[in-house]
């Protein structure tokens, strides 16, 4: 009988490191898999390591028992709103609330630096994105970018 899973721990880590780029390639292997059409990276919003690092942004990594599990980008689009990008929790990670933690995290740094409203892309074929983000008080509003795989755009007041 296997043991509860090891605890997960979140923080802010470089962009740019081992663990960061382990989860990227993962990340954009599976939007190339899942989406109707591929996925070419060169096509979508292209961040640059400083983008997303503080203090402009911030990039997380999940990790488990010294592994990682799963990413997440925080960047600013002006004075009063930030984008989460680059969502990622592992399969082998996934029903764990890795997400779910990942996304409160990203909240509370948004918050923390007096942001306003936190806001979201997401694809059709993501349907448990979409639900997490509904469960989580993000509510659908209007394109506010030209991402040509996006179908669904989110935003969440911080302010309440």
């Amino acid at each position: 009988m296997a043991g509860a899973p090891a605890p997960v721990e979140i923080a802010v880590a470089s962009p740019d490191g081992k663990d960061a780029r382990w989860c990227l390639e993962r990340y954009f292997r599976e939007l190339a898999e899942r989406f109707d059409h591929g996925f070419d990276q060169t096509l979508g919003k292209n961040l640059s390591v400083a983008e997303m690092t503080p203090p402009a942004g911030y990039f997380l990594i999940a990790r488990g028992e010294g592994m990682p599990l799963g990413c997440a980008a925080l960047v600013r689009l002006d004075a009063h709103r930030v984008e989460i990008k680059r969502m990622w929790t592992a399969p082998s990670a996934r029903g764990r609330g890795v997400a779910r933690r990942m996304l409160g995290e990203l909240e509370r740094l948004a918050r923390e630096a007096g942001y306003r409203k936190i806001v979201l892309d997401t694809n059709r074929a993501l349907a448990e994105a979409q639900a997490l983000y509904r469960r989580q008080g993000f509510v659908e509003t209007a394109r506010y970018n030209d991402n040509p795989y996006a179908d669904f755009w989110f935003e969440k007041d911080l302010a309440g």
